[in-house]
């Protein structure tokens, strides 16, 4: 990456919204021609990651990142129970198709709508006692509808059934000409293997799925830097676990690296990943100790209150640039984490340095994360979310603790405990929002010539703008006065 304008752009501290990407000459066909892999280590065709955030990556939102391409972060303060039977499910999970929500014939719609939610198709399939589809619920079927009918009785029978090696093309015309959304996906002998949608099928032609060598869909999880972090690391790379995240809010310290250094030995060959930091010197410490990725940034995520509470921390563009030129001298890479609100600052992350980008807020407003949907007194649905570092996550994390040594707990805290991210149109699902971060990010390759994250690196050219700049590239023509 080079500056538009290096004497002056080098010597400022910048954030995302400070930058921009000059366009130059691009020599290929069309933007399907560019490669989005990570370069760190194997898995996925694109670089984002989910951060592990309880509100925001669980067990329905890791699969799906890994179906499409991508890769989910477990959070730390998740049980060894939990944690083996997420890690189960998605190990055993289709890598291409979604898993299905089921009952049975004699099933309620009180049953129904307990689940119907948990998806973006908003369908429920009603199956035999041989797993075999009998039947389709969708959200229609519900209206005006006592709870303790059956579902056998409003449900729909005239399906509309994909073959598991039916290509996706042909199985989107066949749904297209049926006029249904949704399609149950069976094996040779007729058993329920997944579901898929019209949206699916189009996304099957752009990504491909995160798998380890088995052939199984990847995940990812976060540990703490406690004195027990390369047990409990080895405990998830037995479960399957593909990566291990050491995470703690100040990553150059101590404790992180003795917890690295230990995890190394415990986990020779897994991927690990650790911060954050946000300076050369973080980075290096981190490397030196045994880490492959440093996550970087320190207080830009929206859950975050580190620099009001601290006045620590540094604009993110020149945070991931720092630490990516550091770790690129070692041979290692670096994760941008935070503060990512448009596929834009993906591609800023990218073109600074950063292997692989980490998201949270922008991922919690979908049917796929962890918490309730519910909603507010106008209808609209919504999603709670909450930081990290926040009282509610401290009090969840030191429960096992006397009230007393809780509340001297909750005293340090450095984050937002309740926020409402809305469901918006059109970008429901992490799928949505994935295809939009990475069609965006590859037409950024395209304006800049590039087909790979280190060819764009290498390329692209970036300038510094004022405020007006900025928000003179937002959409500003969705209300018109004149």
């Amino acid at each position: 990456m080079k500056f538009l304008h290096p004497d002056r752009d080098n010597a400022v501290e910048l954030s995302l919204d400070d930058v921009f990407i000059l366009p130059s000459y691009f020599q290929g066909i069309s933007r399907s021609s560019v490669d989005l892999s990570a370069v760190d280590f194997p898995g996925g065709c694109h670089p984002v990651v989910s951060a592990n955030m309880n509100a925001v990556t669980g067990k329905r939102l890791a699969e799906t990142m890994a179906r499409n391409g991508g890769l989910g972060v477990l959070p730390q303060d998740m049980s060894n129970d939990t944690l083996e039977r997420i890690v189960s499910y998605i190990k055993s999970a289709s890598p291409l198709f979604d898993t299905a929500l089921t009952v049975s014939p004699n099933s309620t719609l009180r049953d129904v709508q307990g689940i119907i939610r948990k998806r973006n198709h908003g369908a429920v399939v009603v199956v035999d006692e041989k797993s075999t589809p009998v039947g389709v619920v969708t959200l229609a079927d519900l209206r005006e509808r006592d709870q303790y009918s059956a579902a056998k009785d409003v449900m729909s029978s005239d399906l509309v059934v994909s073959d598991i090696s039916m290509s996706p093309e042909d199985s989107f015309l066949r749904m297209h000409e049926a006029r249904v959304k949704v399609s149950p996906v069976v094996d040779e002998s007729g058993v329920l293997v997944g579901i898929t949608t019209k949206d699916d099928c189009v996304r099957r032609m752009l990504f491909k799925p995160a798998v380890d060598a088995q052939g199984r869909l990847m995940v990812a999880a976060a540990v703490g830097i406690s004195s027990n972090a390369s047990t409990q690391a080895r405990y998830l790379v037995d479960l399957g676990v593909d990566a291990i995240v050491l995470d703690t809010a100040h990553g150059h310290q101590r404790r992180m690296l003795e917890a690295i250094e230990s995890t190394r030995k415990a986990c020779p060959k897994i991927p690990i990943i650790a911060g954050n930091v946000c300076t050369a010197e973080g980075t290096n410490a981190l490397i030196s100790a045994g880490a492959d990725v440093v996550k970087v940034n320190v207080g830009p995520g929206a859950m975050c209150t580190t620099r009001m509470q601290t006045g620590v921390g540094r604009p993110t563009f020149s945070a991931v640039k720092a630490c990516a030129d550091a770790a690129q001298k070692l041979g290692k890479h670096v994760w941008g984490d935070g503060g990512v609100k448009h596929p834009r600052d993906v591609a800023l992350y990218l073109a600074a340095g950063a292997s692989r980008v980490m998201v949270g807020t922008m991922l919690c407003g979908t049917y796929e994360s962890p918490g309730e949907l519910k909603q507010d007194a106008n209808g609209f649905w919504f999603k709670e979310n909450y930081g990290m570092a926040s009282a509610r996550a401290v009090r969840d994390r030191v429960s096992a603790l006397n009230p007393f040594q809780q509340a001297q707990k909750e005293v340090f805290r450095e984050g937002i405990s309740n926020s409402k991210i809305y469901l918006a149109p059109g970008r429901e699902s992490v799928a949505d929002i994935l295809v939009e971060i990475y069609t965006g990010v590859q037409s950024s390759f395209t304006y800049v010539g590039a087909t790979s994250i280190p060819e764009f690196q290498e390329n692209a050219v970036v300038g510094v703008q004022t405020r007006a700049g900025f928000v003179e590239g937002t959409p500003h023509g969705k209300v018109r006065n004149a």
